[in-house]
């Protein structure tokens, strides 16, 4: 099972300002309330919060496989306007994450895309489909991506 995978975007208008929407989504703490397929994520290297070059480490849990880290890099960190990251793994290859914060009348356009900067290697898509099952990674990462930027909607819905 080997995809072309170079990349996607989703996007939506959600009610609450750049600022606020991207205080949450930068606090990668918050990740696992956000995204189904990240368990865990801890700042590193003693950084607390969203800065160029801070790193942090990703406990992802996805299919019927077992969990496995990796380690992203902050690329940009604009408040209000765009949060981005890049982690590499192993079998992997590269992914660029970001989030893009637009305002309008209403409140805000937010677009969470990928980027595959070096793909994943054959190994790397053998494990995919074999040992975690899952078998249209495009479509998944789509998923998530939509799914993602349902749960920020709800959480600034919902009182704090």
């Amino acid at each position: 099972m080997r995809q072309d995978l170079t990349g996607d975007s989703v996007s939506r208008h959600i009610d609450a300002s750049p600022e606020e929407l991207y205080d949450i989504v930068s606090d990668v703490t918050r990740t696992p309330e956000l995204s189904s397929e990240i368990a865990d994520v801890k700042w590193l290297n003693g950084a607390t919060g969203p800065a160029v070059g801070a790193r942090f480490r990703a406990r992802n849990s996805a299919g019927r496989g077992p969990d496995w880290f990796n380690k992203p890099v902050i690329t940009v960190a604009d408040r209000g306007r765009e949060f981005a990251f890049e982690r590499t793994e192993w079998i992997g290859g590269t992914l660029r994450w970001s989030y893009r914060f637009e305002p309008d009348a209403a409140g805000t356009s937010v677009t969470e895309s990928y980027e595959v900067t070096k793909p994943l290697n054959a190994f790397g898509w053998f494990l995919i489909g074999t040992l975690y099952g899952l078998k249209d990674r495009k479509t998944d990462l789509r998923h998530g991506m939509t799914e993602t930027l349902e749960r920020l909607a709800a959480m600034v819905r919902q009182p704090a």
